[in-house]
């Protein structure tokens, strides 16, 4: 892995090495995630609960998975453990940060289709 570029790197866009592609980077997501996952863990039946529907994600994820397991196995989790949606609130400042970081990565990626950077108007309208 390179250095990071990023002012700051655990909320940010890096090109990958050989510029075939990019990382978006959100530790706060994970920290949230786990822990939203622990945080009902006093009470018994709610910790249970939880590890139940985590060893249900470990079959589906070491088994053959049907078209759809992954996600209802995900979801049973978000709702035994009371998850709230996956996002971090942003400044303006790192609203400017990001853009700047993505458009790097952008150029980075689309350097053989200069084509593929333009955004039609209307989505820049809408955003």
């Amino acid at each position: 892995m390179t250095e990071p570029t990023s002012t700051n790197p655990p909320l940010s866009f890096e090109p990958r090495a050989d510029w075939l592609a990019g990382y978006l980077r959100a530790d706060q997501i994970r920290t949230d995630t786990l822990v939203q996952l622990v945080a009902g863990w006093a009470d018994a039946d709610t910790r249970d609960t939880v590890i139940d529907t985590l060893d249900q994600l470990a079959k589906v994820v070491q088994g053959v998975r049907r078209e759809g397991e992954l996600d209802a196995a995900i979801e049973e989790i978000e709702g035994a453990a009371s998850m709230d949606t996956a996002r971090i609130e942003i400044t303006a400042g790192t609203a400017r940060r990001l853009f700047q970081e993505l458009a790097f990565v952008t150029q980075k990626l689309c350097r053989f289709n200069p084509l593929a950077v333009r955004v039609p108007l209307e989505r820049r309208r809408s955003a």
